[in-house]
């Protein structure tokens, strides 16, 4: 079985939007990404750091989900990193209320001795020296690199993160943030910018509008399903990169056109995320309510058309 690599945050949540609240649950960004990635056939194993304070139901959730977990830090008498966020009413917008990074702060990441020759390396949205010091624990190179970030990182670490961007294959970031990151409008001008950084492929989100893939000058556009309920968008995005990285993990093959299915694949999985609070939808999906999904994907972008 081909080996998948996530990088990023196992954390606490606790979420406002106009459906409700939450105290604290499970979130971070590793913990989508695995979620997600467990729907395809291969091995992975997360690397991250949460403190004693960390339930061990949490832990035995991602193992029941065929996710190595030894990369996974316990710090004693540490706290687990925890955010607070309000969404407004069009659930595009958020305040973030609290970030307490805990043993965030302090971690330096250890890749598992098995997975130092993974096939795919995902690093999800964290500091980009936690990022580039992953990479630089691998003994093999990965086929392919792909790097989540956000426009945080843009604001205080700019150097770094360019850094690391020349290091990878595949760049996933929203549109607010392509067009921070290359100063161009147009998101067609600001995906040819970013390219001249290093990424082959820059993947766009656009939330409930879909997703956006370029490759030189090939372009690739997925819609989001449209859904009847929409109650929490946390974790989406990051949901999205676990079905996209485990999808090219499982299959071997990075091409454009397979990166294509690698989106559609990333976009179905995130439609079942946002249904509910948190990973709540994600823990309890099933592999048929997955497929019939993808059908739904297909026949909404499929068309026969005489030119």
């Amino acid at each position: 079985m081909n080996k998948l690599l996530i990088v990023g945050t196992v954390a606490f949540d606790a979420i406002e939007t106009p459906f409700g609240k939450t105290d604290k649950i499970l979130g971070g960004a590793a913990t989508y990404i695995g979620l997600s990635a467990s729907f395809f056939n291969l091995q992975s194993a997360i690397v991250s750091v949460v403190g004693d304070d960390f339930p061990q139901e949490h832990l035995d959730l991602l193992t029941s989900k065929n996710i190595d977990i030894s990369g996974v830090e316990i710090v004693k008498g540490g706290k687990t990193f925890f955010w607070s966020g309000l969404y407004h009413n069009d659930l595009n917008s958020r305040d973030t209320l609290v970030t307490e990074l805990n043993v965030l702060a302090d971690f330096q990441p250890k890749v598992p001795q098995n997975f130092k020759d993974a096939d795919v390396v995902m690093l999800g949205n964290l500091h980009p020296l936690v990022q580039s010091s992953v990479l630089d624990q691998m003994e093999a190179m990965p086929k392919l690199v792909v790097l989540d970030t956000m426009n945080f990182w843009m604001d205080c670490a700019l150097p770094e993160l360019l850094e690391v961007i020349k290091r990878v294959d595949v760049i996933t970031i929203n549109d607010e943030e392509a067009r921070q990151l290359s100063g161009e409008y147009s998101l067609v001008k600001a995906a040819a910018k970013i390219h001249t950084l290093g990424p082959k492929y820059v993947v766009i989100k656009k939330g409930e509008h879909g997703a956006l893939l370029f490759h030189n000058k090939e372009v690739f556009f997925a819609p989001a399903l449209p859904l009847e309920e929409v109650f929490d968008p946390t974790g989406a995005g990051d949901t999205f990169a676990g079905g996209f990285s485990g999808f090219i993990a499982q299959s071997e093959n990075i091409s454009f056109e397979n990166m294509k299915n690698g989106i559609i694949y990333g976009s179905n999985l995130a439609s079942f995320c946002v249904e509910k609070f948190g990973t709540e939808r994600m823990e309890t999906l099933t592999q048929n309510e997955v497929n019939q999904r993808l059908k739904a994907f297909k026949a909404l972008t499929q068309f026969d058309i005489e030119l």
